[in-house]
């Protein structure tokens, strides 16, 4: 397909390269591709899915009149006896059979939890808030969020006394655990999304199995487990929860038509938004469209691209409204793709792989896949925790497909051939078996269990556990790699919902007199960029900017632009605009300080601050990021200081184009190259003060070679 539209909307013609797509695909039905194949399971549908709600008229219906059609309602006794029967359950559940929302409520009216709390975990924040915002508005009876339903993500609470039904993150009944390793607060508890397989999901399967074992032997109140999931590997999730009870429950799914590209197509933005302007040119309007990509930047570039191009006269099609959904967002920004479209209008929703499982989009009519997604991989041997886009699963492919076969037949376009598909990996590797284990060993510790002894479903690999004991130890969290104690500085880090290197940056900075500076650069640190760089205005972009510049690096940048935003008052929406700073990244960050300030004080933390004096910010920095020093060589290329790794200096850097002798980094981007991102310079003899130990077994050459 050839597209006339200029992507940046400037009037100069973009030829994109011809999209193809095979004219005769073969329909693929998922109705029944999860159908029970293992004699553990239960089917409990007996009779046809109820035909789905017209496009038309399924906002019309009360709430209460369409819970009656979910899937799910007619088996609700079933559901019932089954949880009463058993302390631990697996409930596979298509998308949209209704599990998530209406489960809870089942085992609420039922009174099964007794006087304790039902938690539902979710792997991403939009889906503990979005669900929980929905079963709210099912009770009724004038209640809101925070009543009998509540949820509680990272920085935000939103339960009171009453709550009986909490959605949280798989993170916070982690960190809940830590202070309550029985979860005693808790009579149910649904781990929801469970084939996701996050890291904190996969360190809750061992949590919540060994609170239910102690539990039953004190004869203290009992704990159910309800696992639950639109896919995973029953035999292997049931022989690990003690060879359990699992449960089919169908959902309404209908044909989708799979479309592959004739050749591969390594631009996969533009091929988004070349695929998007077919459809939306053929198709009729409120045919949503679902759009899969990476991350914010992409998401972002692409929504921009789509809302200029749709305006052009010589576009066809209805007016169209875009929404955007990515981890980083504000929950009132995420909540708006859940909003009902006008008629005569189409939706498009440019996502992240949030929208895979954890959310449910109604009207959903097109997906268009770009196959990739943004992965966190740590290298043990190599000591880089990598960024890295990359293919996706099979499984994953399939379940983008399947959210356009929720309400009626759908089309799902990928943007990758048929032979790219079949080389993909048939699922996804569990997180814990390819991050760097840092978090999960402190937390663990914090329950007095040693990570080399935890009961994981599937183990790391060992030389992983071992390198971060050693992480450990070097940030003073415990006394030796054997330890299944922290010391008071590791029980002090695991007050603070961060990784330890920045717990232990905070901890440190009232030592070094800039707590008031170090709270901003860790909160700017916590959320996605706040530095919006359109590619047709970069220079326009860097003269605006030049005044933040520090010569000490990024971080000192990002404290002088939260400065003056700090200064602004009322007038930060258009202080934002003209800067290019990201408005809704800046003021989550701001939230997220003024919870770290409130943790820090609790810790007895003193309030100082260093005011311009800017050494003692980047010498505070070395104490938890000592790792993640790089040296200049006389061939002019950094090399860590860890694992001797050949890396450059992103060119998005201040610090791009200059050659310090020794940069600290934050991040490391795989691209064509391994890129260093969000860098300060520091001195040669800092490192020895910062890490003693450490830098006894690094060597350094403290004098620049010619």
């Amino acid at each position: 397909m050839d597209s006339k539209y200029s992507l940046i909307g400037n009037g100069n013609k973009l030829n994109i390269s011809q999209f193809k797509i095979k004219p005769k695909p073969t329909p693929i039905l998922f109705n029944r591709r999860n159908g029970p194949s293992s004699p553990k399971k239960v089917k409990l549908n007996d009779s046809e899915s109820k035909p789905s709600l017209a496009n038309g008229n399924k906002f019309k219906i009360s709430i209460q009149e369409q819970r009656t059609k979910l899937p799910v309602y007619d088996k609700k006794n079933k559901l019932l006896d089954l949880i009463k029967r058993h302390n631990t359950l697996i409930i596979l559940g298509e998308t949209g059979s209704g599990k998530t929302t209406q489960i809870p409520q089942y085992i609420n009216s039922a009174r099964l939890q007794n006087n304790g709390k039902i938690a539902i975990t979710q792997p991403r924040r939009v889906a503990a808030v979005s669900i929980a915002t929905r079963v709210a508005q099912e009770f009724g009876n004038g209640q809101t969020v925070g009543d009998t339903v509540g949820y509680t993500v990272r920085f935000e609470d939103v339960t009171s006394k009453r709550t009986k039904i909490k959605y949280l993150t798989d993170g916070m009944l982690l960190r809940e655990a830590m202070f309550d390793n029985l979860l005693m607060e808790y009579t149910v508890i649904i781990l929801d999304e469970a084939h996701e397989r996050t890291i904190n999901t996969d360190v809750l399967f061992g949590i919540v199995k060994n609170a239910q074992k102690v539990r039953e032997s004190r004869n203290l109140e009992p704990l159910k487990i309800i696992i639950m999931s639109a896919t995973m590997d029953v035999d292997h999730f049931s022989k690990y929860f003690n060879n359990c009870q699992a449960v089919y429950l169908e959902g309404r799914t209908y044909p989708v038509n799979v479309f592959y590209t004739v050749k591969p197509h390594d631009d996969y933005q533009t091929a988004s938004v070349a695929t998007f302007f077919k459809i939306h040119r053929e198709a009729p309007a409120n045919h949503d469209v679902l759009i899969f990509l990476t991350g914010q930047e992409e998401i972002e570039a692409v929504a921009h691209q789509i809302r200029v191009l749709s305006k052009d006269p010589e576009v066809e099609g209805p007016p169209v409204r875009v929404c955007t959904l990515y981890a980083a967002q504000p929950s009132s920004q995420q909540m708006t793709v859940f909003n009902p479209s006008p008629q005569n209008l189409r939706k498009v929703i440019i996502s992240t792989n949030i929208a895979e499982t954890s959310v449910t989009i109604t009207g959903i009519k097109y997906i268009i896949d770009s196959g990739m997604v943004k992965a966190r991989t740590y290298h043990p041997a190599t000591g880089l925790e990598l960024l890295k886009v990359q293919r996706i699963s099979q499984e994953q492919a399939w379940q983008r497909t399947g959210r356009a076969g929720r309400d009626s037949e759908g089309t799902c376009y990928r943007l990758y051939t048929r032979s790219q598909f079949e080389m993909m990996q048939k699922s996804t590797i569990p997180e814990i078996q390819r991050a760097n284990l840092t978090s999960v060993a402190l937390q663990l510790l914090a329950l007095d269990i040693h990570a080399l002894y935890f009961d994981f479903m599937d183990k790391p690999p060992e030389d992983a556990i071992t390198t971060a004991f050693e992480q450990l130890k070097l940030l003073g969290a415990i006394d030796n790699v054997e330890s299944s104690s922290l010391t008071s500085l590791g029980e002090q880090m695991v007050k603070f919902p961060l990784d330890p290197r920045f717990s232990k940056i905070l901890l440190s900075a009232s030592n070094f007199g800039c707590l008031v500076e170090v709270l901003t650069i860790v909160s700017l640190l916590s959320v996605e960029s706040i530095l919006l760089s359109p590619p047709n205005k970069r220079e326009q972009v860097q003269m605006i900017r030049q005044k933040f510049f520090s010569a000490y690096g990024d971080h000192i940048t990002l404290l002088n632009i939260y400065r003056e935003f700090s200064n602004v008052g009322q007038n930060c929406r258009s202080w934002c605009h003209e800067h290019y700073i990201n408005m809704r990244n800046i003021l989550q960050a701001r939230e997220v300080r003024s919870q770290l300030e409130e943790i820090c004080t609790r810790a007895g933390l003193t309030l100082s601050s260093c005011g311009s004096q800017m050494e003692q910010v980047r010498r505070c920095l070395l104490t938890g990021l000592f790792m993640n020093v790089a040296e200049l060589h006389r061939d002019r290329q950094y090399i860590t200081l860890d694992k001797r790794q050949v890396v450059s200096i992103h060119p998005s850097s201040v610090l791009h184009g200059q050659q310090p002798h020794f940069v600290l980094f934050t991040e490391v981007v795989q691209t064509t190259k391994r890129y260093l991102r969000l860098l300060s310079t520091v001195e040669g003899e800092w490192l020895q003060e910062a890490a003693p130990d450490y830098f006894r077994t690094h060597s350094i050459k403290c004098a620049r070679e010619s």
